[in-house]
């Protein structure tokens, strides 16, 4: 009965990626196969549009998009380099959100922005507010940069300082029977504390208030420049919020007040005569990703998300990213293996995951550099934990002022529910052989003394490990990483002072320092070679269901049906495993 509901759902996912899946991809093929990249019109103003939300990168999986946002930091500053050059791109108006952008992404954008504006070439912003939300002060920061900001006259400019919530399970575990068991290295290791507490330790309150505090004043300070003001005047006027636009106008906190359409012709007057807009995703999807020119190369290897043991993306349509450790070793291996590419820029957004996945590609650099091939670790919003981990003992760190990392430290346990279950008439029993640690994680009990002096004997060892590989790449002494470690996080701006970073800065500011380190003169071109490598929609869908499932040999005859090569390849290949694997196959009830 179970492999007859096993053989149902097979058939009703192929039947679903037969009616939805695949005839969306064809026409996606078909679009991508017979459209040209049209002419940018002669004038025309470039429209940014940041309220649709930001990734850090551009995901491999090509149906990413259906799970939501669509565009990265790195395609906008890719964009916007290109925009600078192009003789057609007059102007630049920015749509901003009435959140809050991640303050790191918005450092990044707001580089961007200058360089365009050095290029000589206005940008105008509208916002239809600014609302009491997260980190809505680095929204502002953004539009702040641009020669002209304009709001909507019944918005309200409410961006007044930075706050934020943690929920704490402490109480609830407590009157549910919920019993956490974890170990923390050590107090600012804050992760467990949700679990554990009703309330902000002290050094918890201690950090948050110290990064917050830090990504405030670099905001504050980023916007009264541009705004040319000192930071405590803005501060000032900014806390004495909140304002109608109307009174934001007269504490010269904007430049203007009207409709969106009233900001548009502006910047296509701006333009110049009969200019027109150009939305960037049009302009993104005609220029493409830089390549550049050249005999020599500069690898830029991404990683975003958790950090997992492993290949693919995982998770199917639509997923969110992380980084498999499989997968962007071998990127950058494949990158030491090419013999055009001469230095390495890996771009890091990562909170951490694993420790045995951090040290996987913790080592591909260091092969990288043993190879003679400089590595530039570029750090996004975040590259904390394990994100420093596998940044650690690179030539070079460059992180944005508002990047959140560090957080040295490791964390681990489980929770025991035999008790929570019981109240609901639930009985958990667990049953074990072999030695008494085969037992430690079971939820039914707690660790015994023995398991638990072993598993806090395990979390020394890894903290011991995230030290030395902190030492080693950034040359301090063990004891002084010891007294910035113990988990707690830090801004890109405080890391640099501690000496955990070296230089402030986006991906821009990393790719210059590669071709320094691997002495490639200013006056010589270089290409960009991007791994891992995107996948192709017929390698996504393969990932999302599997080559060897009921859905996947529907979805291959019909790319058989499409006279595409590569899908009678993936027939032929299938069809042969298939002929091979019809041996007798015996299963087991698997329990949980």
């Amino acid at each position: 009965m179970k492999q007859f509901f096993l053989t149902v759902l097979g058939v009703f996912t192929g039947l679903v990626l037969f009616l939805v899946v695949v005839p969306i991809v064809l026409v996606m093929m078909a679009v991508a196969a017979g459209s040209s990249k049209p002419a940018t019109p002669a004038h025309s103003v470039l429209e940014l549009d940041l309220r649709q939300g930001l990734t850090d990168q551009a995901p491999l999986n090509p149906f990413a998009a259906f799970g939501g946002t669509s565009m990265s930091v790195m395609q906008v500053v890719d964009v916007l380099a290109q925009a600078e050059k192009d003789g057609s791109i007059k102007a630049l108006l920015i749509r901003l959100p009435e959140a809050g952008l991640t303050p790191a992404s918005a450092d990044e954008i707001r580089q961007a922005v200058h360089r365009f504006r050095r290029a000589g070439k206005p940008v105008v912003a509208h916002s239809q507010g600014f609302m009491p939300l997260g980190t809505v002060i680095s929204s502002y920061m953004v539009g702040a940069a641009a020669d002209q900001l304009w709001m909507q006259n019944t918005a309200s400019f409410q961006a007044t300082g930075f706050s934020t919530e943690e929920v704490f399970l402490g109480r609830a575990f407590q009157k549910y029977g919920v019993r956490p068991e974890f170990e923390q290295r050590y107090e600012y290791k804050n992760a467990v504390n949700g679990y554990t507490q009703s309330d902000f330790t002290e050094p918890h309150r201690e950090a948050m208030a110290a990064w917050m505090g830090s990504i405030y004043g670099s905001a504050l300070a980023n916007a009264a420049a541009d705004r040319k003001m000192t930071p405590q005047a803005l501060r000032t006027t900014i806390e004495g919020g909140p304002y109608s636009a109307d009174q934001a106008l007269t504490a010269k906190l904007i430049d203007k007040v009207g409709q969106v359409e009233e900001a548009e012709n502006e910047a296509l007057k701006l333009a110049g005569k009969s200019a027109k807009l150009l939305e960037f995703d049009d302009y993104a999807s005609a220029k493409g990703e830089r390549i550049g020119s050249g005999r020599d190369a500069i690898a830029i290897v991404g990683g975003e998300g958790s950090i997992l043991t492993g290949t693919g993306q995982g998770g199917g349509l639509g997923s969110g990213s992380s980084i498999k450790s499989d997968d962007t070793a071998g990127a950058i291996y494949d990158a030491i293996k090419d013999k055009d590419v001469k230095a390495i820029v890996f771009r890091v957004s990562s909170p951490g995951g694993s420790p045995e996945a951090s040290e996987q590609i913790l080592a591909a650099v260091r092969a990288a550099r043993a190879a003679g091939k400089p590595v530039v670790v570029s750090m996004g919003a975040y590259a904390a934990s394990g994100g420093y981990w596998i940044s650690s003992e690179a030539d070079w760190i460059v992180a944005q002022p508002s990047t959140l990392t560090g957080s040295i430290g490791v964390f681990g346990g489980k929770f025991v529910l035999a008790d929570a279950l019981g109240r609901f008439g639930v009985d958990l029993r667990g049953l074990s052989v072999g030695g008494d640690y085969a037992s430690a994680f079971s939820t039914s009990e707690p660790f015994t003394a023995a398991q638990r002096a072993a598993f806090s004997a395990s979390m020394d060892r890894t903290y011991d490990e995230f030290i030395a590989r902190v030492s080693t790449g950034r040359r301090l002494p063990a004891e002084r990483v010891r007294e910035i470690a113990r988990g707690r996080v830090w801004t890109g701006a405080q890391a640099k002072d501690l000496g955990l970073v070296d230089q402030l800065g986006g991906l821009t500011e990393a790719i210059t320092k590669a071709r320094q380190l691997a002495q490639i003169p200013d006056d010589r071109s270089v290409r960009f070679k991007r791994y891992p490598k995107p996948e192709s929609p017929w390698e996504a869908l393969s990932s999302a269901f599997g080559v060897s499932g009921e859905a996947a040999r529907v979805l291959v005859g019909i790319g058989a049906m499409t006279a595409d090569p590569d899908a009678r390849a993936v027939v032929d290949q299938v069809q042969a495993e298939r002929l091979r694997g019809r041996g007798a196959v015996v299963l087991a009830d698997q329990p949980l």
